[in-house]
């Protein structure tokens, strides 16, 4: 008897469980571990938004069914959020969809615009569901490299080698998710003009527009003329304001994307809980100062863990945004064996480069979700493999 479809069993082997099974395997023996591996912010989300959870909960008529696109006060509250950031506007009835957190909407948009066959461009180091979600709807994922040499960016004259007439779709993540790289608004322009001039579409993964370091910003996608003609960006509420629990999300841009997005989502889920929706605009509208005290609170962590890998004799550039550090392994090491030494030798445990694609070979990558006191005994196991 078949108990599993084919498009599961042509999913990569999912690394992670290897990790997880090492992990697992260290602290039956009792070892002290830390786990740096996972992107989860540890602080709390903002008070306010607490309450307005607890208060809008014991409220009648707030357990019913929650449409799929979300109440218009959250879409408002979006469109509003938005304007203030960007000074882009958008239209809430049209141009705002709410998700069940960005990964819902990165992995159901290929449901709504390709079909069995159409060609997605995926980014090498990437967030691996943007491959995942192409393999699991019949889509065919092409990688595009992201290279050091080139600041994780993508190479305009490969991506053109690399564009077919079957290409349907491109993704494209800034912040970078593993590599912690920016683009620019002028990159941003070159891969809208490309997009337009390819007849494809664009989507942006913004998860991470909010954590960025040394007084830089992050632009939009959206900020660039023409862009709505070919572009959506994903916004996730999980990393701004350490809610990845709660599953909120946002997808904007493209009006007919959009729609095609949400007849998937109509199908397929029952919106977002509508307490959540009621205490995500309190995020919104109210927290900017909130989102301030966080980054300088990550951007603290990053200098420190910088400086103890300085101490331990690795001089790296230090991370421009995200809460992670892309860390190239020593020579005579793959990234997976540069782990299993993490973890057999310090304790520490990290997200081996080759998960994020075969260009991630060569690197690791450590995420700062971890508080003080458990920084500091990470940066003390550092320091110790001072010429391991």
């Amino acid at each position: 008897m078949k108990l599993s479809s084919d498009r599961i069993n042509r999913l990569p082997p999912y690394l992670f469980a290897e990790i997880d099974r090492i992990k697992m395997e260290a602290l039956s023996k009792g070892k002290d571990i830390i786990d740096m591996g996972v992107g989860d912010p540890d602080l709390r989300p903002p008070e306010v938004v607490i309450e307005r959870l607890r208060q809008s909960a014991t409220q009648d008529g707030m357990h019913n069914y929650a449409s799929y696109n979300g109440t218009p006060d959250l879409r408002t509250a979006f469109a509003r959020w938005f304007k203030r950031r960007f000074n882009v506007e958008l239209d809430p009835d049209k141009e705002v969809l709410p998700l069940l957190g960005s990964k819902e909407g990165i992995g159901h948009i290929y449901l709504g615009v390709t079909d069995p066959g159409d060609e997605v461009l995926v980014p090498d180091p990437g967030y691996p569901v943007y491959m995942s979600g192409a393999i699991l709807t019949g889509a065919v994922p092409v990688r595009y490299p992201l290279r050091e040499e080139n600041s994780f960016l993508p190479d305009m004259d490969e991506l053109n080698t690399l564009c077919s007439p079957r290409t349907r779709m491109m993704w494209v993540n800034y912040p970078s998710n593993p590599t912690t790289s920016l683009a620019s608004l002028e990159t941003f322009e070159e891969l809208v003009e490309f997009a337009v001039e390819r007849g494809i579409l664009l989507c942006q993964d913004a998860a991470y527009s909010e954590i960025v370091f040394d007084g830089k910003r992050s632009p939009s996608i959206l900020q660039v003329n023409g862009a709505k003609e070919t572009a959506v960006e994903f916004f996730s509420l999980s990393k701004t304001y350490c809610m990845p629990g709660w599953r909120v999300g946002f997808a904007v841009g493209n009006p007919s994307i959009l729609s095609s997005l949400g007849r998937v989502k109509t199908n397929l889920d029952s919106g977002i809980f509508l307490p959540v929706q009621e205490a995500s605009m309190i995020a919104l509208d109210e927290c900017d100062a909130y989102v301030d005290a966080n980054r300088r609170i990550f951007e603290n962590r990053r200098n420190r863990f910088m400086a103890a890998l300085r101490d331990a004799g690795l001089n790296l550039d230090s991370p421009s945004a995200t809460f992670y550090v892309w860390m190239p392994v020593p020579d005579g090491y793959s990234s997976m064996d540069y782990t299993r030494y993490l973890l057999e030798e310090a304790g520490i445990v990290c997200t081996p480069g080759i998960g994020f694609g075969p260009t991630g070979e060569g690197f690791v990558r450590i995420s700062l979700t971890v508080n003080d006191g458990v920084l500091e005994k990470a940066m003390e196991r550092i320091r110790g493999l001072r010429g391991a």
